[in-house]
């Protein structure tokens, strides 16, 4: 299956940034405490981006886990270099892309991450099981998604707003399915968690601000509601209102972030 989808690294690093401004909770401090990953470990993160998870699991281990990162795009790739370089380089950063046979002998890693990514594979069961390949006997794979329930207000003022259906999005409609049974069709165990993050925004701008990164980084996937910036901007004006209107209503809009971490064990 082709998804038709392509990060815009601003975009991304905005709802990132958001994320940490209006968050009531810290998904990275919930990762490591559920991860553990110890100072001995050889660790990869698939679909690394700007490094996050890689410079997360250096912070947590001291500098002692050899980590390796890689990702498809060169954009992000930089990024994450520049931070690597700042850092004296304590990270191996590479081209990786998951749709490929991964460039690592069989039984490499203790820990394999793909955060918020494997839900883009194009082949479900390859990625799923070249993760499994590259893991030794007793390694885990942890992977985190959108769950069905994520950011219902987001989609729920889009609609509000346009009148349309919303387009299925590859996270919340492929992750809690169809990667959870890849999962769980290799691999020995797998354990399912739950991470709900509210994010209360007192105002309509932040909210807009998060929506515009949100449709301009998926662009691709809401074709449907426009075409070129003349469209888009329409649409995001019609949101505005429905979101003013919301937030008169409830006096804070809060979008609730949920968020599926599956931990397998091979």
């Amino acid at each position: 299956m082709e998804i038709n989808y392509q990060e815009t690294t601003a975009d991304l690093l905005k709802r990132i940034d958001i994320h940490k401004q209006f968050g009531g909770r810290d998904i990275d401090q919930w990762m490591v405490d559920l991860l553990k990953p110890s100072g001995d470990s050889k660790i990869l993160d698939v679909g690394c981006g700007a490094g996050k998870q890689c410079f997360l699991y250096h912070k947590y281990t001291d500098g002692r886990a050899a980590i390796t990162g890689g990702d498809v795009n060169e954009e992000l790739l930089a990024k994450a270099r520049s931070e690597n370089a700042r850092l004296g380089n304590p990270v191996t950063i590479l081209p990786l892309d998951f749709n490929q046979r991964f460039p690592f002998e069989d039984e490499t890693f203790d820990l394999e991450s793909c955060c918020f990514a494997i839900y883009y594979a194009a082949d479900i069961p390859f990625t799923i099981g070249e993760m499994r390949r590259v893991l030794k006997p007793g390694g885990r794979l942890f992977s985190s998604g959108p769950m069905p329930r994520n950011k219902q207000i987001f989609y729920d003022i889009i609609r509000e707003a346009t009148g349309k259906a919303i387009p299925p999005m590859p996270g919340s409609s492929r992750y809690s399915a169809q990667i959870l049974d890849a999962m769980k069709a290799v691999f020995s165990n797998v354990d399912v968690h739950i991470f709900e993050n509210p994010l209360a925004f007192p105002t309509v701008e932040p909210f807009l601000d998060y929506t515009r990164a949100s449709l301009s980084e998926d662009r691709k996937l809401w074709s449907s509601f426009f075409q070129g910036g003349d469209e888009f901007e329409k649409v995001m004006a019609s949101i505005a209102r429905a979101a003013a209107r919301r937030l008169a209503a409830d006096g804070q809009l809060v979008m609730t972030k949920v968020v599926g971490g599956f931990v397998a064990t091979r």
